[in-house]
């Protein structure tokens, strides 16, 4: 039982999101990528205060393992020249620290659908807009909401919803763009289901198909709740059993129902296996027990790397999307926090972003990453392009043939179809009451 079903949780419905989230994204950012993807040197224009006391200073960060990678503080102490101290830790722990122990991080790596849960502690100040020197280079998900002006609006917690506020001291969110940015965007992508195309022998368009009777005991979901909730409603949507006010931000009527319709599809023997972590996904598709299920897309590229052929398919109806940023300790002031922003603005420089976008995900500011990965790279990792050479990943494993195309497209090609965010709903405790009842029917 989570501390929220206890009624102990200090961050008071923050998404339950399990170590297991973190642990499996972080399967794929292996250690030793120090270097892997260029070692050109930031030239941040350092105040000269700091040719004297940089090297006394030592911010400390935590957050989700995805993106808090030693070889970041060590590239840091390299061209920065003061030290980085990273704690990996999953998204509901950092998010409690954030909230009941201030003083224990300068710099807080958070998931953006934890950022309402959080910000009302007070216990984050708000970027200088001013002091951002990439600021114009974040796409528009993270301003506006809209990758391009004519996009359509996702569902769920948009980051660009929690993403501003109207002073350094208020502790709500603004409507629309200020000189005040909660978190500093580094890390997302657009997630899908992953499919075995050699055991379906057909085409794979909707969600919907998860819960297609023709793959009963060969399907699975992702038993993560405020995770698999949301794929479960982009299956009952698809499906056209329930139209949704919100996805993210399910009432109790449209949770019940939800929860229903995927309690019968268990009882009926639908599903193969639930899973929480990385190396289970894996193995149920790689094995083909499973041909159809919740995925990461680290996962795919993994048992693609084995040599079994999987997708990780684009449905009609788009992607559910998660992303993360770095906020700042309220404590921080001074040359600590001087050392902040050199930091922020060093990590949105390139370096940081060509190391994620190698690995598919995406940088919030993708064209500074252009300069860190080759043009074949680039091509086949944000423009859709066919590969020339075989793609490697960070560590020198192979994970695209040459002439491979990337799943779903271009960044533009699978950003611009998301149809909700990873969120936590006002009705939070009571949607993970009934997943697990759902589970265990």
């Amino acid at each position: 039982m989570t501390s929220k079903e206890t009624g102990q949780d200090p961050t008071s419905g923050v998404s339950e999101t399990e170590t297991a989230v973190e642990t499996g994204r972080r399967k794929f950012i292996k250690r030793g990528v120090a270097g892997a993807v260029g070692a050109a040197a930031y030239s941040g224009g350092f105040p000269m205060i700091w040719s004297q006391n940089i090297k006394n200073i030592t911010l400390r960060q935590f957050g989700t393992g995805v993106s808090n990678i030693n070889e970041i503080g060590q590239k840091v102490k390299e061209d920065l020249g003061f030290n980085l101290e990273m704690t990996a830790l999953d998204t509901d722990t950092t998010a409690q620290r954030v909230v009941t122990q201030p003083k224990s991080f300068d710099i807080a790596d958070i998931e953006y659908f934890t950022v309402k849960k959080v910000w009302g502690s007070g216990n984050l100040q708000p970027f200088d807009v001013s002091r951002l020197k990439y600021y114009d280079k974040i796409v528009g998900i993270f301003k506006d909401g809209k990758l391009t002006p004519d996009a359509t609006l996702a569902q769920g917690t948009a980051p660009h919803t929690v993403g501003y506020t109207d002073s350094f001291d208020s502790k709500s969110f603004a409507d629309s763009e200020t000189n005040w940015y909660t978190l500093v965007p580094t890390i997302y992508n657009a997630d899908t289901l992953g499919i075995r195309p050699d055991l379906i022998g057909r085409p794979i368009e909707s969600w919907a198909e998860l819960l297609n009777p023709e793959f009963k005991g060969k399907s699975s979901i992702l038993n993560i709740s405020s995770i698999g909730i949301m794929d479960a409603a982009m299956v009952c949507e698809a499906m056209g059993e329930i139209r949704y006010g919100d996805k993210g931000n399910m009432t109790k009527e449209e949770i019940d129902k939800t929860i229903a319709i995927f309690t019968e599809a268990k009882r009926n023997g639908q599903f193969r296996a639930f899973w929480k972590s990385f190396d289970e996904s894996v193995n149920l598709m790689s094995s083909g027990e499973v041909v159809i299920q919740s995925m990461w897309s680290p996962a795919v590229a993994k048992v693609r790397s084995m040599g079994i052929p999987c997708v990780y398919q684009p449905l009609k109806e788009g992607y559910r999307s998660w992303g993360g940023g770095l906020g700042l300790s309220r404590n921080l002031s001074g040359l600590e926090l001087d050392a902040a922003y050199e930091y922020i603005n060093w990590y949105l420089s390139g370096w940081v972003g060509g190391l994620l976008m190698r690995q598919g995900y995406y940088s919030a500011a993708p064209e500074t990453s252009k300069a860190f990965m080759s043009e074949d790279e680039w091509g086949y990792w944000f423009e859709g392009k066919a590969a020339k050479s075989d793609i490697i990943d960070p560590f020198g494993n192979k994970l695209e043939s040459a002439g491979a195309v990337r799943d779903g497209g271009s960044f533009y090609d699978r950003m611009g179809k998301v149809a909700c965010w990873n969120s936590v709903m006002d009705e939070n405790r009571y949607m993970i009451r009934k997943w697990n009842e759902f589970v265990a029917s």
